[in-house]
């Protein structure tokens, strides 16, 4: 039985994810792909609510989501409304900004949501390469 696994150790264990799992979700669209968005924010939400530990970055033209009032704006029919979406994440995950998407826009920390943080390549680097991590990236 060495290697293997016994059925109530396999029946512990989430089959998804779930508690201890850390999922890092990298949006790089926003209005400009408003499918591919909303399914990095979908992914992310559920995440959460499934128990994972989750970071949502935001990069390129999703950057834009972290200003006050920029994801109440984007619809897409047959989607969830974004600014709840990212509400999930910030209530129980993180929310990041790539610091050179922030600095193209001339954006800063003040003219975020609260709780949005601005970081660089090195922190997301750190993020996706910490154990028992997932990333996707849309």
């Amino acid at each position: 039985m060495s290697g293997q696994q016994s059925e109530a150790q396999q029946a512990s264990q989430p089959a998804f994810g779930g508690p201890g799992v850390r999922l890092v979700v990298k949006a790089t669209a926003g209005a400009d792909d408003p499918e591919r968005c909303a399914q990095a924010f979908t992914v992310a939400a559920t995440a959460v609510a499934a128990g994972a530990e989750v970071s949502l970055w935001l990069t390129g033209e999703a950057t834009w989501l972290a200003v006050p009032g920029r994801a109440a704006e984007f619809a897409l029919p047959h989607a969830a409304p974004l600014d709840a979406l990212l509400a999930a994440v910030l209530a129980g995950g993180r929310v990041t900004v790539c610091t050179q998407c922030a600095a193209r826009r001339s954006l800063d920390v003040g003219d975020l949501l609260e709780g949005v943080r601005i970081a660089g390549a090195a922190a997301f680097v750190e993020e996706v390469l910490a154990p028992a991590t997932r990333a996707l990236v849309y």
